[in-house]
């Protein structure tokens, strides 16, 4: 017996079909411009499968996360995670055979690229034993799978790409049955829409992209103009999970909807001229001059270990743990240092705008002078060891209590001095359970105004062990210390 759907009905009302199993095996491609209804022919599609199949749907606008309540579809919120944690979702989500929603509406478009083919790339990797059956639905997929790079770095379209064409030429050995949707087959990679056997073709007006879906669907010239014609909702289909000859389906009602702005009309507000000017100008000068709202706090992170835990239905024993961002209870500050000593002239000196910008030769002459004349011994001073405690007084060192700032030099006696600074502002808001010093304040105490210097920076201290870097796709970095956990908790 075979697992077929009603997506909708015929021309003459008679029911049209889809072929689940079919369809596991030979793909499908959606194709419709702007408000054609590819949205409900996909959402129609997965709720009249979602007792059959596994379905994992990547979600560029956040528009099928209503699925969620209906139909026990898991929510991922993309940019809450880091990519590791993505790659092992995937893995779990293949494992547990659980049907997902994959939302990237909070993330910027290359993140939302990213995230989606690192999500992907994952699960095409899964070990053998775990190669389930699965419909993976792709929305805008031109995105995921451009015919030309645009402006997105290359590296990332190579990344993208690479996902989406295993997806859909080698996918089917390993489970994985593509549904790619898109705005224009022309935006779209050839070699990815061409591994799609069925097809369902909405309303389309440019003549490349009417041309292609009648080349697709075996019309000729005339023909195709059909497609212009078509209204909201109503396809052409064809394929082998669908029919044999070209069909027409106006596809039926779904009962979970999207998040869209009501495309209807809505009586306009039965004000005056002088009413509606005088609303609008009501105050306008104060609402001006008023200083801007903050962005609202970000929701609270998902933990790792709940969401890995509502996939796998059970206690997982190797969850994931989740650094969250926090503020440590207030620790009393540590005494200032003591006139006319050392310390004090080295803390004076970080405290200067540019300091940290200025040349080692120049920043140990003007720390000579100023010991003389304060009369404050210096002469065990070398450039060497001036170069450590110039980096320990950047970076606040004298703030911490003495048990903190011993700690914090005990991990520092083997850095390097050329990363020093940096590693000892980190360290040190560790210590005082304080959130990792932004880009900015690392950028002062390294001496750097580079963007790119400060992210090798953290790369280099990463890959020696000396932190832990945790940066979802939203943008959120955590910093660990290891060693320095005492502190944090």
């Amino acid at each position: 017996m075979r697992a077929q759907i009603e997506i909708g009905q015929d021309s003459g009302g008679g029911a049209v079909h889809v072929d689940v199993e079919e369809l596991l095996a030979t793909r499908l491609l959606v194709q419709g411009n702007s408000g054609s209804g590819k949205s409900h022919l996909l959402r129609r599609l997965l709720e009249q499968s979602a007792q059959m199949v596994q379905q994992v749907v990547i979600d560029p606008e956040g528009d099928f996360v209503s699925l969620a309540k209906e139909y026990g579809h898991i929510v991922i919120e993309g940019g809450s995670y880091t990519s590791r944690e993505i790659e092992a979702l995937a893995g779990r989500i293949r494992q547990h055979r659980a049907s997902v929603v994959l939302s990237l509406d909070d993330l910027e478009v290359e993140q939302q690229i990213r995230c989606a083919a690192l999500f992907l790339t994952a699960m095409f990797d899964a070990p053998r034993e775990h190669w389930f059956p699965a419909l993976v639905v792709v929305d805008e997929a031109q995105m995921f799978a451009p015919a030309a790079a645009g402006e997105m770095a290359e590296d990332t379209r190579r990344m993208t790409l690479t996902a989406m064409t295993n997806l859909m030429c080698r996918g089917r050995k390993r489970g994985l049955a593509g549904i790619v949707a898109t705005q224009r087959l022309a935006k779209l990679a050839k070699n990815v829409a061409a591994e799609a056997s069925n097809f369902l073709m909405g309303r389309t007006f440019l003549d490349i992209d009417m041309q292609r879906a009648a080349d697709l669907l075996g019309m000729d010239r005339k023909q195709a103009e059909r497609i212009r014609d078509l209204q909201c909702g109503h396809f052409l289909g064809l394929g082998p999970a669908v029919s044999r000859k070209p069909v027409a389906v106006k596809i039926g009602s779904v009962t979970t909807g999207g998040k869209n702005a009501a495309s209807g009309l809505v009586p306009l507000p039965g004000l005056s001229t002088e009413g509606m000017e005088a609303l609008l100008h009501d105050s306008l000068a104060e609402e001006a001059a008023a200083p801007q709202p903050q962005r609202p706090a970000p929701p609270p992170r998902p933990a790792m270990e709940d969401l890995a835990d509502t996939i796998a239905h059970a206690q997982d024993d190797d969850a994931i743990p989740a650094a969250a961002d926090r503020d440590g209870p207030e620790t009393p500050a540590a005494p200032p240092p003591p006139d006319g000593s050392v310390e004090q002239v080295l803390a004076e000196m970080a405290r200067e705008e540019g300091a940290t910008f200025q040349s080692l030769a120049s920043l140990f002459r003007s720390f000579a002078i100023r010991c003389r004349e304060r009369r404050v011994p210096s002469a065990h001073i070398d450039m060497a060891q001036f170069r450590r405690l110039f980096a320990h007084a950047s970076a606040g060192l004298e703030r911490l209590d003495p048990s903190r700032r011993a700690a914090v030099e005990q991990l520092a006696q083997g850095v390097d001095d050329d990363v020093l600074a940096p590693f000892l502002a980190i360290a040190a808001a560790a210590a005082e359970g304080r959130n990792a010093p932004d880009e900015e304040e690392l950028a002062r105490v390294y001496g750097s105004s580079s963007p790119g210097r400060i992210r090798r920076l953290l790369d280099h201290l990463e890959k020696t062990g000396l932190i832990t870097v945790r940066e979802d796709f939203g943008g959120e970095r955590t910093i660990t210390v290891p060693g320095l956990e005492e502190f944090a908790s």
